[in-house]
């Protein structure tokens, strides 16, 4: 049945999402609450039962499973897949046991090695039924690391408390570590990557930071093991290296004229980039080969002048790229880094997909609106589909069965099965589609010249009759109304895995739309800025194992940590201890950062123009006692990417909380950095606030907070 919606539904409340997402905070919160009525003698008998074989060379930092997925690793990935260590932290409640480990990343042959600050660990939580012995599947864990202050100790009462705080999920009850968090980020038509933290009440805003690149990025890819993101940087001919738990560039590779295109192979062994050579004559086009390791560049193979598409055998044995101005397909022999064959396949191949179910590469061709499969094994034609000219885009379904291939000219979507290479359906869809995605479920389409995005149910191919289309709006303009464009993509699945993120350069805003609503049920602002394409980075447990919930984290800081445990069903919560040493390769530190900075305020949204009183509380880190009677907190207020700025010295109010006062001279983003010079704090010490300043009049709370008068 075709679903159809007034368009007046695109504005639908932007902070729907937002309502969505506190509910299920506030229910967590209230089972939270429920715990502590639980009677003292069976909070002791658990506790009785608790077992505690960490030592300081074994700790944790878990995370929430917001989806259960399979393990999917490749000799690169390192990704657990093996059972916790045996040694490791256990407790038994109400017949279930849950165990957990955590090693140094890398430390199979060194189950000696401890914990470092500023180095990552995979953690592990093995949860079984008692009785069986069976392993418990599809679970949600959540988990939190907190470093402890000094001579503190955390009893299952003061537990409950963190955890309840953790819930609130505001800026001042942070735990060190939220295992529990998926990012949004935006590739922006400007230089650089906005990150948006979802799940984070920064008041009106979601801004967590921001990545600053040489120049404006294409494409990119995220390792399976979500610590590099790649980003091609056509204009700078180079391919930026983020870090993505610290939100850095590390590395800046050149890799050859416009690189655009990126891919990993399956095994994670090499990272291919597409150089898309501006001379007619091709010179210098092809592919750039790295080791995503190293991050060295081991090859660069010239295969023909035109835009580069790239896939791969499921076995990492040949890697198949077009040649768009050429008209050929060419294949390479991995192993070897060579290429054995060219192949014509029609005047403008413009994308490609391998299928392992039939062993055969799809390549796309605009010029001629044909399909040509290649036999896997023989490199030879051996089926064509011919439909009309104007393709753009060809995409497989999660399962292998069905390929997707959508006409811009025609706005229609073609549906064939991949079993018999033979076109199944046509459908239509909305005006100008050029961008296929997909979850287990449904078939998104983008329609460059609709601001509505076509939905088509898998569940229904290859059943008589002709599938529905629906479509939900994605926004309030159609995207081909920007010119800010990139080949990465602009749909994609969110963690929970029946929603999607739309990214809209044209509203400057990313959609966030659930299966089965009419509308999207709310939007996340990019502040101001166009953005091209949009990723999800999930850094929450994940099921690698039945029964075994893991994810990969940087341990912050050396200390002893609490690790809360929360479990909603059966109902588990308990808080783990866990110890990180100080690295001694971290030769520049040489204590800890002497001070931590509180911001006191909800809102960071204000008004241009108006004066705004930022107040913060300054701790001692050690004692974590307030400092008074400091008389050099310097305060740096910077307008993002540093056209205005601002340096002064913060007044003491007493008890240890201090004031400063500006006014924003322009709407944007604004970064505040501290300093105190007499204890060796520098600006780059400790984590910036970030604010927005707006043309639009605050919200009431937001105003109180601006005249200072709390």
């Amino acid at each position: 049945m075709m679903m159809t919606h007034d368009r007046t539904q695109s504005t639908a409340p932007r902070r729907a999402l937002d309502i969505v997402i506190r509910l299920v905070f506030y229910s967590s919160l209230f089972f939270v609450l429920a715990l502590g009525a639980v009677r003292a003698g069976q909070s002791s008998g658990a506790e009785a039962r608790s077992t505690t074989g960490a030592t300081a060379q074994k700790q944790e930092t878990p995370g929430i499973a917001k989806k259960t997925e399979a393990a999917q690793t490749g000799p690169a990935d390192k990704s657990p897949t093996s059972p916790p260590n045996p040694e490791a932290s256990r407790i038994v409640r109400e017949g279930i046991a849950v165990e957990f480990s955590i090693d140094p990343v890398g430390s199979e042959q060194e189950k000696s090695a401890a914990l470092l600050e500023e180095e990552e660990a995979i953690v592990r939580f093995k949860i079984v039924d008692t009785t069986s012995g069976a392993p418990l599947t599809n679970l949600r864990p959540s988990a939190w690391m907190d470093l402890r202050g000094k001579d503190q100790l955390t009893g299952p009462k003061e537990c409950r408390e963190k955890i309840k705080s953790f819930l609130q999920a505001s800026l001042n009850s942070r735990p060190d570590l939220d295992l529990n968090s998926y990012y949004i980020l935006a590739l922006n038509q400007e230089a650089n990557i906005t990150v948006i933290d979802p799940l984070l009440s920064f008041g009106s805003s979601k801004l967590l930071t921001m990545v600053f690149l040489k120049s404006p990025g294409e494409d990119w890819v995220l390792s399976r093991d979500r610590r590099r993101l790649f980003v091609s940087m056509p204009l700078a001919n180079q391919v930026a290296v983020v870090d993505a738990a610290t939100w850095k560039v590390v590395a800046n590779m050149d890799v050859g004229d416009r690189p655009t295109r990126l891919a990993l192979q399956p095994d994670e062994k090499y990272l291919w980039v597409g150089t898309d050579a501006a001379s007619e004559a091709g010179d210098g086009s092809g592919v750039t080969i790295i080791d995503s390791a190293e991050l060295k560049v081991v090859s660069r193979l010239p295969t023909g002048a035109g835009h580069h598409e790239i896939a791969f055998t499921a076995d990492n044995r040949y890697a198949f790229v077009t040649n768009q101005r050429a008209g050929t397909l060419s294949i390479v022999d991995v192993p070897k880094l060579a290429k054995i064959k060219d192949l014509q396949t029609g005047p403008a191949p413009v994308s490609l997909a391998f299928s392992p179910l039939s062993q055969a590469v799809y390549v796309v061709d605009e010029a001629e609106g044909a399909v040509t499969v290649i036999d896997r094994q023989r490199h030879e034609i051996s089926a064509r589909l011919k439909t009309k000219p104007g393709l753009k885009a060809i995409r497989l379904t999660p399962d292998g069965r069905w390929g997707f291939v959508t006409n811009g000219k025609e706005n229609v979507v073609h549906i064939f099965d991949l079993s018999t290479n033979r076109l199944l359906q046509t459908l239509s869809v909305g005006q100008e589609p050029d961008q296929i995605s997909f979850t287990n479920n449904y078939a998104y389409i983008r329609s460059l010249g609709s601001e509505h995005v076509s939905m088509i149910e898998l569940r229904g191919l290859g059943k008589e009759g002709t599938t529905p289309v629906s479509d939900f709006p994605g926004g309030q303009i159609a995207p081909g109304q920007s010119s800010s464009r990139a080949v990465a993509n602009t749909i994609v699945p969110a963690p929970e895995g029946n929603a999607v993120l739309v990214a809209n350069p044209a509203d400057k805003m990313i959609y966030y739309y659930a299966e089965g609503m009419a509308a999207p049920m709310g939007s996340f602002q990019n502040y101001r800025r166009d953005p091209r394409a949009v990723l999800v980075v999930d850094r929450s447990l994940r099921e690698t194992m039945p029964g075994v919930y893991a994810t990969t984290a940087r341990m912050a800081n050396s200390g002893t940590y609490d690790v809360a445990f929360l479990l909603d069903s059966p109902r588990i919560v308990h808080c783990f201890e866990a110890s990180v040493k100080a690295n001694p390769a971290l030769k520049q530190r040489q204590q800890p950062v002497a001070l931590r900075i509180e911001p006191l305020l909800e809102e960071r949204t204000f008004r241009v123009g108006e004066t705004m009183r930022l107040r913060f509380k300054v701790t001692h880190t050690e004692t974590r006692q307030p400092s008074t009677g400091l008389k050099d907190v310097g305060v740096l207020t910077f307008l993002a990417p540093g056209v205005w700025q601002q340096r002064q010295w913060a007044m003491p109010v007493g008890e240890g909380i201090y004031e400063v006062s500006f006014a924003a001279p322009q709407s944007g983003v604004y970064y505040v950095f501290w300093e105190c010079p007499s204890l060796k704090v520098r600006y780059n010490q400790l984590p910036p606030l970030i604010l927005q300043a707006t043309n639009e009049a605050p919200t009431a709370k937001t105003a109180k907070k601006g005249d200072g008068n709390q």
